[in-house]
């Protein structure tokens, strides 16, 4: 059987490069050669033994590449066409998908775990930090890349373009909301290019790295608080005049940045919960108003799908969203150890690394 290189998780801190077998094409799949792939803040997790996966399992789940081989059942699509694939593979006939939560779309357990079923490359199956990456239930997932974008023009659609524009959705930004975001890291800034996007217009991004706030200012933020400087509610507060913000976006998974967010909102706010906690959450009496504040807690989990996917790159064609300046380091996959080890220590201002086979 003919092998690929891909990137393995051998147990908690090692990741390694190793060979595999390409995958078999069943009749609903498709093979994708992977052109461009990246790195997640929850591969890292994976990476410290934060999130469970079983040893041995390809980690990523970011794809961009193009069509190898088809299954047999796959309709629309061509060999050698350029295509995504969101991190949430839908299946479209799960009971979370006809309830209309396609991101659940799985199984609905895992280590004791409910939901997060539809995130299955790199968490259940095997994902894209390797030469091919097998696509299940292809006509659901893929989604053609516009002639005229690069691999990195589309590189954060599957996954960090809509998880964090996703956060400005579930939180129900209006026109002429107040929103403060905190943690300005990849999914962050998109999370504030989202809130911009859908009509805020104050956004008030929360960070403390100048490369960051320089960033944030970039993807749509008004102003940015360093919370190393002054206190993040104290200041929020100040300049929103003592209202509050209509929608608190939490991009980081700390409990820290979760009872800033909660104490920020106004009455009836709503808190936009992105980050990826490694510890269980506590809910202050105070920011919470003894639960009297009608105030809302969202989660959300990455929205995925071909038709998904294919509104983000059209975001990204319109012009009024460019993510390609989060890409700060480039590697080739045989360098992905050097690349999780620069990524996993946040050394040299990096944001996103893109990964080429």
């Amino acid at each position: 059987m003919p092998k690929m290189k891909a990137a393995i998780f051998v147990a908690p801190g090692r990741i390694v490069l190793d060979e595999k077998q390409i995958p078999d094409v069943g009749p609903l799949d498709a093979l994708m050669r992977i052109t461009t792939t990246t790195i997640c803040g929850t591969d890292v997790h994976i990476l410290r033994g934060e999130y469970p996966v079983a040893r041995g399992l390809t980690i990523g789940h970011e794809p961009v590449g193009v069509i190898e081989k088809l299954g047999s059942a796959v309709r629309g699509y061509s060999e050698g066409q350029r295509v995504i694939a969101g991190a949430i593979c839908t299946s479209g006939h799960s009971n979370a998908a006809l309830c209309g939560c396609h991101a659940q779309d799985g199984p609905g357990t895992k280590h004791g775990w409910k939901g997060m079923g539809g995130w299955k490359f790199g968490n259940t199956i095997d994902g894209s930090q390797a030469e091919y990456v097998l696509v299940p239930d292809a006509m659901a997932n893929l989604a053609p890349v516009p002639d005229g974008l690069a691999d990195e023009q589309v590189l954060m659609c599957p996954d960090i373009m809509s998880t964090g524009f996703t956060g400005a959705e579930s939180g129900a930004v209006r026109v002429g909301d107040a929103v403060a975001v905190f943690a300005q890291g990849p999914i962050g800034l998109c999370a504030t290019a989202g809130a911009r996007l859908i009509g805020a217009t104050t956004i008030i991004a929360v960070e403390s790295v100048p490369a960051r706030m320089e960033m944030a200012r970039r993807m749509g933020a008004d102003d940015v608080v360093d919370f190393t400087v002054s206190d993040p509610t104290a200041e929020i507060m100040r300049l929103t005049d003592g209202r509050g913000v209509d929608v608190a976006i939490e991009a980081l998974g700390r409990q820290e940045t979760f009872e800033a967010a909660l104490r920020v909102l106004r009455p009836g706010g709503t808190l936009s919960s992105l980050g990826v906690y490694s510890g269980d959450l506590r809910i202050p009496l105070d920011g919470f108003l003894a639960g009297l504040g009608d105030h809302t807690i969202r989660t959300t989990l990455c929205p995925g799908g071909k038709e998904r996917m294919r509104r983000l790159m059209e975001v990204i064609a319109s012009g009024r969203v460019d993510t390609r300046p989060l890409v700060t380091h480039r590697f080739k996959l045989d360098q992905i150890e050097e690349a999780y080890d620069l990524f996993a220590n946040q050394r040299d201002g990096v944001l996103k690394v893109a990964i080429n086979p």
